[in-house]
């Protein structure tokens, strides 16, 4: 075997232009394949982080009971009874189902809401707003209020209101102005202006204030529970299986973010299957340049195969040597190009400072183990029929070239 390695070597090194040739191709063929892993997976990671990375990854809402129904004996509907004007679901204790939910792995924040509608009154300009009252000191727990304000604070406290930039150009405000919200509910408060976001979604920056939890009680009436908790996860891909295991600690109804989103997650499969498809073509690439290159060398390498098979060497010796030769070009080429792959990936920022306007490369994606194991592989069967093709030299024809 030694023996077999050291004769792969001389091949090798005896003709030092094509060899750096052979690898250079090689290398290439793995630069492009890790760029192009880079590339899809920053692309994924780039596209759900801005559909995705700003909203519950998973989120319990209140049912809405079902109103008393009267029934005769004869099985005819008399009556159904409703108490209260308004029928607001909440969430009832929780404060023994955050601390206990904030117990399941993979659990970064959980923030307990309170949602409704109102309307935003400043003078003789009204908008409808979308309403959600979230815990002091949670204001960034879900949605990075705190990274979006332009003006202002996102601190919410008592009488404090924050809400979206387009919003507060349609009614001219400005941090520190007072106006007024009321609620459905018909409750009005009087709310001081502490920030305003930017989060570059239309409706959410038209549409939606936020106040603090004890605000929003006020307003909707419910002196105790939320109508919704939300929660945010560290792997927003675990949120199938964060979610059974909420429904099963607490019994509540836990809901993945992946409901409904059938049509984002078959657009980032059709652009994963892109990407295996081009690095499958890199992979046959480099297969075929190792294979064209070794057959060469089997062909100028005749007659000393011949000398070699008449001093007893036997077919697999030869099979061995030109296999470790196809092994040897796939792993210089393989380590060459993972290196110059990562060298040029490390400007691209990483993927929490992803910018737009910028290619969303991944340094972490670029599977650079994986591309030089594959290269390695695919030498050694890009070699095998070279092998197989000097192994069947015929000792006397060859000598005699």
């Amino acid at each position: 075997m030694l023996y077999g390695l050291k004769i792969a070597m001389r091949y090798l090194t005896a003709s030092k232009a094509q060899t750096a040739l052979l690898v250079s191709g090689v290398a290439v063929g793995v630069f492009i394949f890790i760029f192009m892993s880079a590339l899809i997976g920053g692309l994924a990671e780039f596209i759900l982080s801005r559909t995705v990375g700003d909203i519950s990854h998973v989120t319990i809402e209140a049912e809405i009971a079902d109103p008393a129904i009267l029934i005769d004996a004869d099985g005819f509907l008399l009556a159904a009874i409703e108490q209260g004007r308004q029928r607001t679901a909440t969430l009832r204790d929780t404060e023994t189902w955050v601390p206990l939910i904030e117990t399941v792995p993979g659990i970064r924040a959980v923030s307990p809401q309170i949602a409704g509608a109102g309307f935003l009154t400043r003078g003789a300009q009204v908008a409808q707003v979308s309403v959600t009252g979230l815990e002091i000191g949670r204001e960034s727990a879900i949605l990075n209020l705190e990274g979006y304000i332009i003006a202002g604070s996102a601190r919410l406290g008592s009488g404090v209101v924050v809400l979206g930039r387009r919003l507060a150009e349609d009614l001219d405000l400005s941090v520190g102005q007072v106006l007024r919200l009321q609620s459905s509910n018909g409750v009005t408060a009087v709310l001081t202006l502490g920030g305003i976001f930017q989060t570059g979604t239309g409706m959410l920056d038209r549409s939606s204030v936020f106040v603090s939890l004890p605000t929003a009680r006020t307003l909707f009436a419910l002196p105790q529970g939320v109508t919704r908790i939300e929660i945010k996860l560290d792997d927003l891909n675990a949120a199938d299986d964060t979610a059974l295991r909420i429904r099963a600690l607490t019994g509540l109804d836990a809901v993945p973010w992946t409901d409904g989103a059938e049509q984002l997650m078959e657009a980032l499969n059709a652009q994963a299957q892109t990407g295996y498809f081009l690095k499958t073509f890199a992979l046959i690439t480099i297969v075929i340049g190792v294979a064209s290159a070794l057959l060469l060398s089997t062909y100028r390498r005749r007659p000393e195969i011949g000398i070699m098979r008449a001093m007893g060497a036997g077919r697999g010796f030869v099979v061995f040597v030109f296999v470790t030769q196809g092994a040897l070009v796939g792993l210089l080429g393989g380590v060459t190009g993972a290196t110059l792959g990562y060298l040029a990936l490390l400007p691209f920022p990483r993927r929490d400072e992803f910018v737009s306007g910028t290619l969303p490369m991944d340094i972490t994606q670029g599977s650079y183990g994986l591309a030089i194991i594959l290269t390695v592989i695919g030498a050694i069967m890009a070699s095998i029929l070279p092998a197989r093709a000097a192994a069947r030299v015929d000792p006397v024809q060859a000598i005699g070239q």
